[in-house]
Order: C-alpha cells, then structure tokens, then sequence
C-alpha cells in the first residue's frame, strides 16, 4: 500500500526554550505504525531567523524607510543598529546555552545595547543571582526590547510566545481570520513562510497537520495554509489540537474549507490513523473518526463510534527527532525558581494520566475528552518511555503535562526510576489533596521530582465548596507544607470574579496567600479572572450558579468563552491590577509584610484572616489517615552499617546524602529493623517482591507483635530512622 507522507507543523508560537509536545507524540505513535511522518516547529525558526544578523539587518532595513515616522525607542535603537548587528549572534548562542563563557562580558553592563527594558531592569536586579542567570536576564531584556521595537513598527502581531493572540481570540465569526489573512504578510510572516517553504520541499508531504494549542497559533496555522493551498492545491491540510478541540467542537462555515481539508478534534492519533486509511482508498469517508469535512458547500461532521481511542499503553514513545533541540533559547522574564521552570531549558513532555481523576470542579470543561476520560499510563511502561527519550535527546528533565496527575500514579512511577536507578528532574501539574503526605512528597523528590504546580483557584472554603474543587484551604497548606518539607517548588493558580465571590472573599484570599508566600509554602503563583466556558457545568447551567449569560450569537467559527454578568456582585477591573501587582513582588519575595489593602487602588474591606492563619494551622498537627495501615514503608537513604559494641548492644549507622545517624540498639532489633530496610529498598527485581506493608509488619513483629511494635516504632531511634529515609507510602 503507497502510504501518505506527513508533515506536522507546530505554528507560531508557543514556548521559546522547548517543542510543545504534540507533533512529538503524534510522530513517535505514526512512526510506529509504520508511516513516515516529519516534524517542524516552525515558530522557533521564525524566531531564530528574526533574531539573527541577517534576520536584524531586514530589521533595520524596513524601520529606515518607516524612519520619519518612528516612535523615540525605535529611533535610538536605529541609531545603535551596529550594536545589535554584532551582537545578535553571540546572545542567542549564549540564550541557546551554547556560548557560557559570554555571561561575565553581558554582566559588566556595556556590551548589550540598552533598550527601554534594559535601563529600567538594572536598577532593581537583585546582586545576590550568580553571573549566568544574571546574564540570561539581560540577554533577556535585551531580546524583549528588539520584540518591542518589532511589535510596535512593523509586525504588531509579535511576541515572544504568542502569535496574533488577538486575531483568534473571540472569532465567533471566520471574519476575523479572513481580514488578518487578507492584509499583506508582514516581516515576521515573511521568516514564518520561508521556514514553512524548507519543510515543504524537502518533505514533499501529502498531508499537512497543524497543531494549534492556543488562540496565539491559528493565524500562524492559517497564513501557511493559505500560501500552501495557493501553491500546491493537491496538498491535504489538517487542524487539530487545544484550541480545535475545545473552541471548534460547532465550526459550521465553509469558508474555513477552503484553507482546511479536515479538523479533527480530541486526541488526534486513532482520527489522523482513519484519515490516512481514508486517503489510502481502505477506509470509506463515513467511517472517519472525530473529523469536520465540507462536502459541496456544508459542513459535514465524520464520525463512527466503533473507532475506539488508542490505549495509553499503545500510544508508544513520544520524538522529538527533526526538530532543532539545541536551537531553542532560554527567555527569563523572572529570576524566580519556580516561575522560570516554563521558559528554562528543555523537558521532555509526557503524561502520567491521560484526562482528570477528579473532573468535578465546574469551572472547568469536564465533559471534553481531555478532562472526562480518565485513563493512567502503567508506570513501568511510562518509565521505558523515559529511558528512550533520555536516550534519544540527551536530555533529563521531564515535565509531566497532566491535567492533574494522579497520587497514585505519581508513586508508582517514583518507585519505578528508584527501581531502575534512573536519574532525572521532573515536574507537574496536580491537585493540592491530603493523599500528598510528607512522607510521598519525599518519595517523590528523592525520585527527581523539583517542583509540582496545583490550582488553588480561590483561597476561600466558600468558593472552594461553590466550585467543587474538593478541597479546603488548610488542607492546601498542609499539603504545601509537605511538598516544601521535601524541597519541592510550588505555583499555586488561582481566580478571582467567580461567581458570587464578594471583594471581601477576594482580599482575603489574597491575605491568605500572603501568608503562604511568607512561609515559604509557595514560590509563585498567578492570578486569572474568572470565565465562563461553553463547555463547562456554569456555563451549561448559568442560573444554577447565579450569573445571566450574554446573548451572544456563534457565528459559524469558533465558540468557547462566554460573556456573563454575576446577578450578585460586580467585579471591577481594578480588582484584578491589585492581584497581579501583588503577586510580582510576592515572587521575588518582596512585601510580604504589607497590608494587602495597599496594593489595590481604591479602597477595599479589611481582611477577616488571622495574620498567623498559616502558623496556626501547622502548629495543629495533621490529621490522622485511615491508609496508614495498607501503607508500604520504602527506604530511600544510604546503605545501613551496623557496628558490635558489648554485650548485646550495637551500633547502627544510617546514611542519607546529607547526613548520618547514630544509633544504639540491641542485636536483635538492630536486626529486624536492618532487615525491614533491606526488604524496603527499592532495586530491580522488587516489583516482584513488593514492598513490607505497614499491618503486616507491625503485626508480625517478633517481639511482643503489635504493641511491642507501637512501643518500638514511637522510640528515639525509629524517629531517626523515619528522618532518615524509612518512608511509609
């Protein structure tokens, strides 16, 4: 059978430092069905030719001829273009990682030209950052400013991780997109459509697909299809991804057909599987899976429900071959630990769980497939994909890019890389929920684990209840605690404007996570208002939760965002200027004893939240888990040595990376509790094994069973032990 050659495309623009992980997982699962597919990110080589000598001289060759009319920044920045020119190379090299030895001359203050960003930044850096990070953020600001400058003379749809955002945003209409694709490509387009053109001619496919995670990649998507379509018509063209599968679940205009063939929604493998079959004459047009097709002049939706989705263990492991891995450049716009994970070097981007475990929360699209069916990887198979991928890039930073990966699942696979001595950093997204104890955030950071991302939403137990979020806000710092007591990072996402939420609810939540700033228990955090979502629980049933949405009529495009009004409070835009502005300095530590009525600019209630809100709740100890006897204990220090003393008694040593401790014992105990350690050391061969489990083990204990081991386990050199690394998970 002559198979059909792909070219997935991911569009302008997502993440400067990393591919966005779609064309990689789709490329690794075709490939292993055998079809010869090929990947390109073409924001990134937008990017990279934009900001290149050559790329900087067209710059500049364009804002000559628009120089009488040029704002005073773009008019000094022309008069240094020598200085960008020469050094335009060295930065990206060294933002590419390539060039450290350039980080001390960035630093002495005058190398880079200064732009606006620039000037304004080195007044406030803080000196305490090492000279590389310091370097990585004038480079930074040095790169923001030639975006500014680009922005605001010549490409108005530009940034640095977007891509004519506003153009998709709200398109209820394909108006939009046809009166942005009508207007004459601009510099940046040009650098996009030249990348685009390389990847057509040395693939010569005969399908195109398009990933388009978010409104920042459909003009991108758009512009190239309609230069493909214009030159080589026989061309197929596909859409898919995020903002498809959510924004174009009722696309209905044809016209969207004439620069599209097929848009598929929801997980792309077993559509895009049924579209190649369909191409290759084997599968009839009815019996697509999940895909938009215009037959004539209607839209007509493709569907069989007998195309069951991939299994997650089917999925096979994700590629990042022929993209450009050491050509992606680091852009800090923080020099906040956790804020900077998202813009800091390369993860490779996998999943531990495919949907939510939870799917209650009704704010959210819990009826889409990307929340509503819930399916877990096997750890040893998510582990193999983790020993490929290490393999194949190099690289040992993994983010796990889940809705909200499972606790569960998060142990088995920590057990998994301590099983196999597999070395990584690792990071993800889950819900702030008791099952977290300190005892699995231990497990988890001595697995790799960094840093771990929650929703919050809203620091309030009123609205926590009103959106069934599933947890209270004590219980999120407790669990915050645990996850700082193991060393693990924190950004907490909230919202403000839920409905019914007063600007009471709201300065005290912002109180609240005040104090969880100034105890260390989250590094960052961002702050959204609230929307309301076609496809969620309030935007289905917006009199349930008390707001009158907007009559606002679809126009045939996209659909997702509702305009509403809460029929019990307002909630005025200067709300949101007072969260924001607090949680800038927040991340860098500052303010934290302020009054958080200061950073608003009207006046607002004063907050009925203790000030040692979060001292108090910590000091109350936490309460007590039913699990505890189906637990397992697994031990994560060092080698245990036990050393004759006299008599009966002997001394036993345990070691961590950190730190030893010493113990007296008699023989016999030191023996059992060498042996418990030995059984719960994780190793190669243990998922065979398994692990000692808590009741079995305490009533099996030789010596006086399970109240002689309650007496045992409440002594000096079992709290040593459990310090140590003896965990119960």
């Amino acid at each position: 059978m002559n198979r059909p050659t792909l070219l997935l495309v991911i569009p302008p623009l997502t993440q400067l430092n990393t591919p966005y992980p779609s064309t990689a997982y789709l490329t690794g699962f075709l490939r292993s069905r055998g079809y010869h597919v090929q990947q390109a990110d073409v924001g990134i080589e937008m990017v990279l030719g934009l900001f290149s000598r050559d790329g900087l001289t067209r710059v500049f060759e364009q804002l000559r001829l628009l120089s009488p009319h040029l704002p005073g920044e773009a008019l000094q920045m022309l008069s240094l273009e020598r200085a960008y020119l020469n050094t335009i190379d060295p930065v990206i090299n060294f933002l590419q990682g390539h060039n450290p030895t350039l980080a001390p001359r960035i630093c002495q203050g005058n190398f880079l030209p200064h732009g606006p960003r620039s000037v304004g930044e080195e007044v406030r850096e803080p000196q305490r950052t090492n000279v590389t990070d310091q370097a990585k953020r004038l480079a930074s600001l040095y790169i923001e400013d030639l975006t500014d400058m680009i922005q605001a003379t010549m490409s108005p749809h530009f940034a640095l991780n977007r891509y004519a955002e506003s153009v998709a945003k709200e398109a209820r209409s394909f108006d939009q997109i046809l009166d942005a694709l009508a207007e004459p490509p601009s510099l940046t387009d040009q650098f996009m459509l030249e990348a685009f053109w390389r990847h057509i001619e040395t693939t010569e496919p005969s399908i195109v697909g398009f990933t388009v995670p978010f409104p920042g990649n459909v003009y991108g998507a758009f512009r190239m299809a309609q230069a493909l379509k214009a030159k080589r018509s026989n061309v197929k063209v596909m859409l898919g991804g995020g903002y498809v599968n959510t924004e174009l679940r009722r696309v209905s205009d044809p016209r969207v057909f004439d620069l599209l063939d097929y848009i598929t929604l929801d997980n792309g493998e077993r559509p895009i599987l049924c579209l190649l079959e369909h191409m290759a004459g084997t599968r009839p047009e009815t019996a697509l899976c999940r895909t938009w097709i215009r037959t004539e002049k209607t839209v007509q939706w493709r569907h069989d429900p007998l195309n069951r989705d991939i299994a997650q263990m089917e999925l096979g492991t994700p590629t990042y071959d022929g993209l450009p891995l050491d050509r992606y450049v680091t852009i800090l716009d923080t020099l906040n630990p956790m804020h900077r994970l998202w813009s800091d070097g390369h993860w490779n981007k996998l999943t531990v769980a495919h949907g939510c475990y939870w799917k209650q929360c009704t704010f959210c699209d819990i009826g889409l497939d990307y929340i509503g069916r819930y399916e877990a990887s096997p750890s040893e198979v998510l582990t193999d994909r983790i020993e490929t991928l290490i393999a194949e890039t190099g690289k040992r930073g993994f983010h796990f890019v889940d809705e909200a990966a499972p606790p569960a699942g998060l142990k088995s696979l920590a057990l998994s890389l301590l099983e196999r001595g597999i070395t990584i950093s690792w990071w993800g997204n889950i819900r702030f929920e008791s099952t977290f104890t300190g005892d699995l955030c231990r497990l988890l950071a001595a697995s790799g684990c960094i840093a771990v991302s929650a929703g919050l939403e809203a620091a309030s137990d009123r609205l926590l209840e009103f959106v069934k979020k599933g947890i209270t806000v004590d219980q999120t710092v407790e669990v915050a605690s645990a996850f700082r007591e193991a060393g693990i990072l924190i950004h907490a996402y909230l919202m403000y404007g839920l409905p019914s939420e007063t600007i009471t609810e709201t300065v005290e939540s912002l109180e609240r996570v005040r104090q969880m700033f100034a105890c260390d228990l989250i590094q960052s955090a961002f702050w959204h208002r609230f929307t309301a979502t076609v496809h969620s629980p309030i935007g289905l049933h917006p009199d349930t939760y008390g707001i009158r949405l907007m009559n606002v009529q679809f126009e045939g495009f996209a659909e997702n965002d509702l305009m509403h009004e809460d029929l019990h409070v307002k909630t005025p835009e200067w709300l949101g200027e007072g969260l924001r502005r607090a949680l800038l300095y927040f991340k860098e530590g500052e303010g934290l004893e302020q009054d958080v009525r200061s950073w608003f600019p009207e006046r607002v209630p004063k907050p009925r939240v203790r000030r040692d809100w979060v001292k108090r709740v910590l000091s109350g100890g936490f309460s007590n888990d039913s699990s505890l006897p189906e637990r397992k204990f697994v031990w994560v220090g060092g080698t245990p040595v036990k050393e004759i003393i006299r008599g009966n008694r002997c001394r036993l040593i345990l070691p961590n990376r950190t730190v030893d401790e010493t113990m007296t014992l008699p023989h016999e105990y030191a023996d059992w509790l060498l042996d418990v350690i030995q059984c719960a050391t994780p190793h190669r061969a243990k998922d065979q094994e398994g692990y000692p489990v808590y009741k079995q083990v305490r009533s099996n204990f030789p010596f006086g069973g399970a109240k002689g081991f309650d007496a045992f386990f409440a002594t000096k050199a079992c709290a040593m032990a459990r310090a140590i690394g003896l965990l119960l998970v």
